[in-house]
């Protein structure tokens, strides 16, 4: 005789009597299982990730915030600049506020790149992205400081090719962006993934990186106290049909009759006056403004008239009384301190690279 607690709990099949109802448990068994099997897949085990879950990336609020307050500097400078000199970029040698901006500027790419680019699954999808992104700021850095908007309150625009400007701040971060973010793609497996204690460590993991630094410096340096700078010169010229024409005809009427004894000054009238100013150079290793090679190697590769034709050096004492406020230019200023002067020259490329 079987324990009728033992029959009701489940422990042993009961015996089935006669005119009794057999119920049918397979299904219910097969349910149950099939449930259980699917809330297992449901709920991860362990340090496995949910099937379902999407992984969201997470940004630096310290480079953000960072990135803000340069943003904040850099309006501050270009409006209030005109005004508060001091703040305005240094004319030649000096710091000031305004210089700062691009170097942050620099920083905030430098460190983005080890983030973005600290595993590279695809390599040939990570260098498409660095190039379509690079042209795509040389684009807009043409477009915005190549001269297109030649007075945007009257809504004159176009490009004159003559005198079109290639470089600029976009153009110069596009450049160093592609450079510094194509050597962190090629080397990154070529990195430990952890870097070991040591004094020299972090030169020897990142040795690729310091060769390039290294490279680039050296250019610099060699370029800059070898190079010949030859004497060189510029064209200032004035059309009668120029809306600017009324306003510079006295300025150089002025030149021409109170300086047409100095040397390397010649003047043409016509329907088109022309100023031509000759600057004696013939050195090497010169760093001040007439005779360094950074301005000589942007004359050569990309003309004098694709510079920036109003350079902050015109503000020295050599150029004018007010210095360092902006102000009429001495009667003996040197013919250097109307020529233009690329500050985002071909040549500054490589110190912004290791910046």
């Amino acid at each position: 005789m079987e324990d009728p607690k033992r029959l009701e709990e489940g422990s042993r099949d009961a015996p089935i009597r006669a005119g009794e109802k057999v119920e049918d448990t397979t299904t219910e068994l097969s349910v149950d299982k099939s449930e259980r099997v699917t809330t297992e897949q449901k709920e991860p085990h362990g340090d496995e990730n949910p099937i379902l879950l999407k992984k969201t990336s997470k940004r630096v609020a310290t480079l953000d915030a960072f990135r803000g307050l340069t943003i904040v500097l850099m309006i501050l400078v270009d409006d209030a600049g005109g005004v508060y000199e001091r703040i305005d970029h240094s004319p030649w040698n000096g710091c000031t506020l305004a210089d700062f901006v691009m170097p942050f500027f620099l920083f905030i790419v430098g460190v983005a790149i080890a983030l973005a680019l600290k595993r590279v699954p695809n390599m040939k999808s990570a260098v498409r992205k660095i190039i379509i992104r690079t042209l795509k700021m040389l684009f807009w850095g043409i477009l915005l400081q190549g001269g297109y908007s030649h007075a945007p309150d009257d809504l004159d625009y176009g490009v004159d090719m003559k005198k079109i400007r290639w470089c600029g701040i976009l153009q110069r971060i596009a450049l160093v962006y592609m450079v510094v973010a194509l050597i962190e793609t090629f080397t990154t497996k070529l990195r430990p993934t952890t870097i070991e204690s040591g004094h020299f460590s972090i030169f020897t993991a990142y040795r690729w990186q310091w060769l390039g630094g290294f490279l680039a410096f050296l250019i610099y340096i060699i370029t800059t106290f070898t190079l010949y700078v030859p004497n060189w010169s510029y064209t200032m010229q004035h059309h009668h049909k120029s809306e600017t024409f009324t306003v510079r005809l006295n300025y150089i009427y002025d030149l021409c009759t109170k300086f047409k004894k100095k040397k390397n000054i010649k003047c043409f009238y016509g329907n088109l006056i022309r100023l031509f100013f000759k600057v004696e150079c013939g050195m090497r290793g010169h760093l001040g403004p007439a005779c360094n090679a950074v301005g000589y190697v942007d004359r050569q590769v990309w003309g004098i008239n694709h510079l920036y034709s109003q350079p902050v050096w015109i503000r020295l004492k050599a150029c004018t009384l007010s210095s360092p406020e902006s102000g009429p230019l001495r009667p003996d200023a040197p013919n250097w301190c109307r020529a233009p002067f690329e500050p985002e020259g071909l040549l500054r490329y490589t110190l912004k690279e290791i910046n």
